[in-house]
């Protein structure tokens, strides 16, 4: 797992290596998304992007402070990379920060965001919006806690609460009184009743302008916009108007879109990312967790969007998904599943 290496730890805001300093890894991240985003699946993005910004799934203050298991456990090879908590209590927030920047982590961020009724039970989530003294507090607690970046990630209201003029309250009160100047703001609304989570994606109309506004009433603070992007052009023409752009499930189910993120959106003079050699690059560490107890499956389900729309994909997806969970499965499935796409992969790219 995490062996902390200060001395070669790049930080949050680490820029491109060998050239000028261009920006900062929040100019492009790929979201916290559960059940989604978790080790496995960074060290796999990671393979394909060297700056952009990873998240954690969002992990809860009460399992990282008295959960049995280890909530903070990430490979070093993921940095930058940026731990999501999801609670209230400033006392536990800030207790939670501390563990994380022990371990290393280059950036906590607040889920003020999501919208399921568990997490409005455990009162986080989207339903902090409506308490922004709250979450001032809480981010001012891990603020002082740490040394390291403080960010809130949230929407444009919630409910009928939904006016420009109460996301800049929102906004306002929290960059005062919590000393927060970093928001990824997800261009919906949400609503707390009547939708599921993923109703709450897709059915609240996105509204761009709107967090374009706010930078601009705003220009001191750092802000991101999230929801609904799905291509590197989109990203550029909303990096005219905002300082980054988050990505979430597109980047999951569709991987291959990252292998020019360094070239496009960080300047990098690399070339773009070969994906059966981002394949091949998996293979020491997943021999290392397949030693250490970790099935195969539970790897290579982050990896089955890779090659979409090349020839030989859905041999790739078919191969992996039927013979991963396999009793015993090693490496030798995902070479097998590479040799049905890999031929035409590097043809598409010649």
């Amino acid at each position: 797992m995490h062996e902390n290496k200060e001395l070669n730890k790049p930080s949050c805001s680490s820029l491109i290596s060998g050239a000028t300093p261009l920006y900062p890894s929040n100019r492009f991240s790929v979201a916290p998304m559960l059940d989604w985003t978790d080790r496995h699946c960074r060290y796999f993005l990671r393979q394909l992007t060297q700056h952009s910004l990873l998240y954690t799934e969002m992990v809860t203050t009460g399992a990282i402070i008295h959960g049995k298991g280890d909530y903070l456990a990430y490979s070093d090879e993921e940095h930058p990379v940026c731990l999501q908590l999801g609670g209230s209590d400033p006392h536990d927030l800030a207790h939670a920060a501390r563990l994380a920047e022990a371990r290393g982590y280059d950036e906590i961020n607040l889920n003020v965001g999501c919208p399921s009724d568990r997490v409005q039970n455990g009162r986080f989530g989207a339903c902090l919006m409506a308490d922004a003294t709250l979450v001032a507090e809480g981010i001012k607690a891990m603020k002082d806690a740490v040394s390291i970046p403080v960010t809130v990630k949230t929407r444009i209201g919630i409910d009928e609460q939904d006016s420009y003029a109460f996301l800049c309250d929102f906004i306002g009160t929290v960059a005062d009184r919590g000393e927060c100047d970093t928001f990824i703001i997800h261009a919906r609304k949400a609503w707390l009743s009547g939708l599921s989570p993923k109703q709450n994606r897709e059915i609240p109309p996105l509204d761009y302008p709107r967090v374009y506004q706010l930078k601009q009433d705003f220009p001191q603070l750092t802000l991101a916009i999230n929801g609904g992007i799905k291509t590197i052009e989109e990203a550029k023409e909303h990096l005219n108007h905002v300082d980054g752009v988050m990505i979430g499930r597109e980047a999951y189910q569709n991987p291959g879109m990252l292998v020019d993120i360094d070239r496009q959106l960080f300047g990098s003079t690399t070339p773009s990312v070969d994906c059966v050699a981002a394949v091949e690059a998996m293979y020491p560490y997943i021999e290392k967790e397949l030693a250490q107890g970790t099935y195969l499956g539970h790897i290579t389900r982050h990896m089955l969007g890779l090659f979409q729309g090349i020839p030989g994909s859905r041999q790739w997806r078919r191969h992996l998904s039927e013979n991963a969970h396999k009793a015993g499965a090693d490496v030798s499935v995902l070479e097998q599943a590479l040799a049905k796409v890999s031929q035409q992969y590097r043809e598409s790219v010649s």
